[in-house]
């Protein structure tokens, strides 16, 4: 049995095989242009759907980063106060020693006490310590750490705190609890300041009141060491966060990007394979008698 192929067979065949180049030449040109080996879900379902998952674990490890970074400056935050605040009670002591000195007089006692309020009022400044207008030292409240007294009085939520996390299971406290650190009521930091100026002015101070302040600076010291340690922890968070970026910026660009040489030599590729379906079509389909009687 003989096959008859007509012409109108041969237009019909060509023209599909004219279409199907030129869509191959579209897309190879969409993809030299966007550099983007996929563009729409239909390009690959699968590696769309990796992409997607990728994407989301970008923006994920993206948010742990910008949480590391606040933690860090609360933490660092915390870290000055508890600094400052040991600087102070060091200054405090050293004043405690000069009033037990039987040589002072007692103006020399009142200049000290004067020192010991200045003090005590630096000190109240760096227990409200803020970041961004949050208190460093008032666990979850919006409110300053301690308001003014005799004594100063605790106003935060003590035992509450402010966590950060920095993975999918893993967080860390960036503030400190202010009433455990300074203390509240009369056993307070400010409260033994208070008694100490008060005794100053008195004209006599007992040598007690050294206790009481190398006791409230280890109490600064340890929670300044805990503060030290969770900041080692962000620092080691974010050089992890940032291997992860890199590690998932490769993953996204192996299913989504293409390479600038790849695509230019595709492209060339399908624009002369194009250009050879067009010579070889318009060289099978040669006018024929029909044509010219049209």
């Amino acid at each position: 049995m003989t096959l008859r192929i007509t012409t109108q067979t041969m237009a019909a065949s060509a023209t599909r095989q004219l279409a199907a180049a030129q869509a191959r030449l579209a897309d190879a040109q969409d993809t030299a242009t966007s550099l983007r080996r996929i563009t729409r879900p239909s390009d690959d379902p699968a590696g769309a759907a990796q992409a997607m998952r990728v994407r989301a674990e970008v923006a994920a490890n993206a948010q742990y980063g910008r949480n590391i970074d606040n933690g860090t400056a609360w933490l660092t935050g915390v870290d000055a106060a508890l600094g400052d605040a040991t600087r102070f009670l060091d200054s405090a002591r050293d004043a405690v020693q000069q009033g037990l000195n039987a040589a002072r007089t007692p103006a020399d006692r009142i200049a000290l006490a004067d020192v010991i309020d200045g003090l005590r009022a630096d000190l109240l400044g760096r227990a409200n310590a803020t970041y961004l207008g949050r208190s460093l030292f008032a666990g979850t409240s919006d409110q300053p750490a301690f308001v003014d007294g005799n004594p100063p009085t605790f106003t935060g939520v003590a035992g509450d705190a402010v966590h950060r996390r920095f993975g999918e299971n893993q967080s860390v406290r960036v503030d400190a609890d202010g009433a455990a650190i300074f203390g509240t009521g009369p056993t307070s930091v400010f409260a033994t300041l208070d008694a100490i100026s008060a005794e100053l002015r008195a004209g006599g101070i007992t040598a007690s009141r050294l206790d009481d302040l190398d006791s409230a600076r280890a109490t600064l010291r340890t929670a300044r060491a805990d503060a030290g340690a969770r900041l080692t922890t962000l620092e080691a968070a974010k050089d992890a966060n940032q291997a992860a970026k890199v590690a998932l910026e490769s993953d996204r660009a192996a299913l989504e990007d293409v390479d600038l040489g790849t695509a230019v030599l595709d492209l060339q590729v399908q624009q002369t394979s194009y250009q050879a379906a067009l010579a070889v079509t318009a060289k099978t389909l040669q006018p024929t008698l029909m044509d010219f009687l049209r």
